[in-house]
């Protein structure tokens, strides 16, 4: 089964930078889409990025345009989030996902998922 682990989260203070890795062991990322999801307290899960298999086509959530690119390296096999310019509404736990099709907003249709890791923007 795959297995995905996050890393790279921590505080940054407001207009900072984070760069977020999504990496694989055992199976290649490669014929997968990669999806970033985040999760503030209280809130629902909501998809921040999506990058089909190829890695030339992306979307992304209108709160992040702009100032999140999300990228894949598969001769690392690793998918990364660069997150620019920070705002204290980012805080949440992200996590990476692959569903077994295409990139998706909805959440339920990933049957992969990674353990998350805590990203928090404040002052």
């Amino acid at each position: 089964q795959l297995q995905l682990v996050e890393s790279g989260g921590g505080l940054v203070q407001p207009g900072g930078s984070l760069r977020l890795s999504c990496a694989a062991s055992r199976f290649t990322l490669t014929p997968y889409a990669i999806a970033w999801f985040r999760q503030a307290p209280g809130k629902e899960r909501e998809g921040v990025s999506c990058i089909r298999p190829g890695g030339a086509s992306a979307n992304y959530a209108d709160s992040v345009k702009g100032r999140f690119t999300i990228s894949r390296d598969n001769a690392k096999n690793t998918v990364y989030l660069q997150m620019n310019n920070l705002k204290p509404e980012d805080t949440a736990i992200y996590y990476c996902a692959a569903p077994r099709g295409g990139c998706s907003e909805n959440a339920d249709i990933y049957p992969y998922w990674g353990q998350g890791t805590q990203v928090t923007v404040s002052s």
